[in-house]
């Protein structure tokens, strides 16, 4: 990337992306980002690698929800503001959300991280912890730290079964109460993904964001699909790699693939730390 000077230095400094291409694979606030990227001069290649299914109507999630009311949980674990959200939005449907409130309400609640303590709050519920890097792990860390043996623990999933989580639970004493609130699925129209993975697989994209861990997992299952994944993971290798936080750059970073994150997990600040890295690279 060749330096800038004279009006093109003043133009870079208003439009501090202009002339690069990024791509955008979120679903939700996917606008939102394109239009924080495009106000500063990015042209936005947008291909969502995923795509959230509710089964908050599904009657397992309904039976869950009778349970925890039958046997309020000592624990509660919301890891999502819109999945923490979508639960009491089913329970509304049902006639339930007064009396989960209630039982919710008598235990502690956890909260994974910022999305997730405003979406307790919005229900009028008071969350007691919540951990600074917002990952399954610290809260795992700390629920085993100050002992669950004989506890019951209601944990909201996020489209992951957190296998690893409920089994460290289970195996110390906790009685482990899984809430699959929604589940992460591959795009209906598999399109635009494919078009944005061959641009990157073609050197054709400068930079690519990230808002979640399963949009990583979207990217390199429909990669397999094509059998494209040793082209895609190469390709994101030498490409400018920007994502919202730790627990999104985790499955990157085990393909060896180096990344951009702000201090704070928030897409105003991810794409200060998408600029500072292209004005590093100049």
């Amino acid at each position: 990337m060749a330096a800038a000077s004279g009006t093109d230095t003043a133009s870079a400094q208003a439009a501090p992306l202009h002339g690069l291409t990024v791509g955008v694979t979120a679903e939700r606030k996917a606008e939102e980002l394109a239009g924080l990227l495009e106000r500063r001069g990015a042209r936005v290649l947008h291909g969502a690698a995923v795509r959230i299914v509710q089964v908050e109507d599904d009657e397992r999630i309904v039976d869950i929800t009778r349970g925890l009311l039958a046997a309020p949980p000592d624990v509660v674990v919301a890891t999502t503001g819109v999945g923490f959200r979508g639960w009491l939005a089913g329970a509304e449907r049902w006639g339930l959300r007064e009396e989960l409130v209630a039982a919710l309400g008598r235990g502690e609640i956890l909260a994974r991280g910022p999305k997730a303590r405003g979406a307790i709050r919005g229900a009028g519920l008071t969350d007691a912890w919540s951990p600074a890097t917002e990952s399954s792990a610290e809260v795992l860390e700390h629920l085993l730290d100050r002992g669950v043996a004989g506890l019951r623990i209601a944990l909201q999933l996020h489209g992951d079964p957190l296998t690893d989580l409920v089994d460290a639970l289970s195996a110390a004493g906790a009685e482990v109460v899984t809430v699959p609130v929604y589940r992460w699925e591959l795009p209906a129209d598999l399109g635009p993904v494919d078009h944005l993975t061959d641009r990157l697989v073609a050197g054709g994209l400068d930079a690519v964001t990230f808002t979640s861990a399963p949009a990583v997992g979207g990217l390199l299952r429909r990669a397999d699909e094509r059998d494209l994944r040793e082209p895609v993971v190469e390709a994101l290798r030498r490409t400018l790699v920007v994502c919202v936080g730790p627990v999104t750059a985790a499955p990157l970073e085990a393909h060896g693939v180096p990344n951009v994150q702000p201090e704070r997990a928030r897409l105003g600040p991810m794409v200060r730390a998408l600029e500072a890295a292209v004005a590093a690279r100049a």
